[in-house]
């Protein structure tokens, strides 16, 4: 888990930087894509492209192509429907898509692991909730889009390297993830990009660098293999513990205004789940699959 706490960390700063200087200055399927090229070009030299399962191929690139592509775009054209805080609210279901799709993948029902889920749903939404706008309908089906693509994304790969054994390292295929982002990324700027929207100056162009190479290259990459060493309870609890996170980061360097006493409920409540899972994950498991801790 070590890792997964690791990319929360690397991750509460992103929302901050994208929040302070690029929303609505620099194109947002440009932002996408320069994530892509950067982290794609990034693990280009490391990419083995013979003694590679095809199968494992085939499996990382559709996996980048939900995770990183299609959950990006849909998520940015969230922001066209909703209001800031009806998006924040809106992605606290990413867990619940978690653990639902690596039951039906794995055939079984984990109850302890929909149950934790469940909980940290609730205590991001104690965190996030700000009342909703009367037209949301649209907004709220793209984001559940995204949130589905994402938690497929995430379960996809560890589902992929827990059947396809190999011994090639996880690093040497993994820029076939941002090809199969790539895949959507490249048409979606192209059609509907806004080329007078660019980067403007040494500060945005710097932001989109560290983004693509640190959070989208170095992070995405962390968090899928953090992701194989947990079980879905875990995964799950920690997509919603960015929350907490990204708003003390928030809070101390650029001083937003926060309801603290929102931030520390909430947060008490996701450290809760996660104690709830860890604790009673393994001895609840129904079908021919099982949980393990």
């Amino acid at each position: 888990m070590a890792l997964l706490v690791f990319v929360t960390i690397l991750w509460a700063f992103s929302f901050s930087l994208i929040g302070e200087f690029l929303a609505g200055q620099v194109d947002s399927d440009f932002a996408v894509l320069s994530r892509v090229v950067l982290a794609g070009l990034a693990f280009l030299p490391l990419t083995r492209w013979r003694g590679v399962p095809t199968s494992l191929k085939l499996g990382v690139t559709v996996v980048g192509a939900l995770q990183f592509g299609i959950t990006y775009l849909c998520l940015y054209r969230s922001f066209a429907y909703l209001t800031v805080p009806e998006v924040l609210l809106f992605t606290v279901f990413t867990p619940l898509y978690v653990t639902l799709i690596d039951d039906a993948l794995n055939r079984r029902f984990s109850p302890v692991a929909l149950l934790a889920a469940a909980v940290a749903t609730v205590g991001a939404m104690i965190i996030r909730y700000d009342g909703l706008s009367s037209d949301y309908l649209t907004g709220f089906l793209l984001l559940q889009v995204a949130n589905a693509a994402f938690a497929a994304g995430q379960v996809g790969y560890r589902h992929l390297i827990h059947r396809i054994p190999t011994e090639v390292p996880l690093y040497r295929f993994f820029g076939y993830f941002y090809a199969g982002a790539l895949v959507f990324a490249l048409p979606s700027f192209l059609i509907f990009g806004n080329h007078q929207m660019l980067p403007a100056n040494g500060v945005q162009w710097g932001i989109l660098a560290w983004l693509g190479l640190a959070a989208s290259g170095l992070g995405l990459f962390l968090w899928n293999r953090g992701a194989c060493l947990v079980d879905a309870g875990t995964l799950g609890v920690m997509n919603n513990a960015l929350v907490p996170a990204g708003l003390v980061v928030n809070l101390l360097i650029w001083n937003q205004d926060a309801d603290l006493l929102r931030l520390a409920l909430g947060g008490g409540v996701i450290a809760f789940s996660l104690w709830l899972n860890t604790r009673f994950s393994k001895y609840a498991w129904w079908g021919r699959g099982r949980v393990t801790t």
